[in-house]
């Protein structure tokens, strides 16, 4: 991956967004249209009531500290600009362009480095995502390489569109296709997302990190859904790191 002038990593995520947006015609629904709706009509009735005295403070209980995830850190510009690149690269094959999963492998299993971003409002949601045990041999937290090889166990890079759900071993899965010659062989690999235990958050305080799939794009068990729900088929998954 090629490095960028400093001048133009200082360019803000939300910046190279609007660029998009403004870049592209007849593609995208534009956002005042689709923030025109009815306002509430329903008032409800003030009763002139006495409001009932304060009920007795209670002592604050000591709750324990909760486990938390390390916050999700932004993607590099430079594998946001290849990816929103390959997001108009591949249009034809992608049928959905409003929302586009961004992969950073750059950083480790330990936070959330799968972005997904609704490129019209500039929403995001994060989730913690494993990569494969070729990709990290030794088990350290980090990719170390990529393979597009069958039975090497690795994540591949590059821009993968989503397909059907299925029922798998995994529970319900989501095929890809790839679209680069770096992950052509995503289908014959059975390279797919899918929900597994050992992507769950509870594994960052035990472990420091999540454990390693055979190449899938792994989630937690309980942000499965969540993600089916925003992904969907005929959306781009793109996977890089710098």
């Amino acid at each position: 991956m090629v490095g960028l002038p400093e001048a133009e990593k200082s360019i803000t995520f939300k910046a190279m967004l609007e660029n998009l947006k403004m870049g592209r015609r007849g593609v995208l629904v534009s956002a005042a249209t689709m923030a025109v709706g009815a306002i509430g009509g329903c008032s409800q009735r003030m009763l002139s009531v006495a409001p009932p005295p304060p009920a007795p403070r209670q002592p604050a209980v000591a709750q324990a500290p909760m486990a938390s995830v390390p916050a999700a850190p932004k993607p590099e510009p430079e594998i946001v600009r290849e990816a929103l690149a390959a997001l108009d690269r591949h249009k034809r094959m992608v049928a959905h362009r409003d929302r586009i999963a961004i992969v950073d492998f750059s950083v480790p299993s330990s936070v959330p480095r799968m972005k997904l971003l609704d490129i019209e409002s500039g929403r995001e949601h994060d989730f913690l995502v494993a990569h494969g045990s070729g990709s990290d041999p030794g088990h350290t937290g980090f990719l170390q390489r990529f393979s597009n090889i069958p039975d090497s166990n690795a994540s591949s890079q590059g821009a993968f569109v989503t397909a059907d759900y299925y029922i798998g071993k995994h529970g319900r899965s989501q095929r890809l296709l790839g679209l680069d010659p770096t992950n052509s062989n995503a289908l014959e690999r059975a390279i797919v997302v899918h929900g597994a235990w050992y992507a769950n958050a509870d594994m960052i305080p035990a472990h420091g990190k999540l454990g390693r799939s055979q190449g899938c794009f792994a989630v937690g068990e309980q942000e499965l859904a969540k993600l089916f729900d925003q992904l969907g088929p005929g959306r781009m998954i793109y996977s890089a790191k710098v």
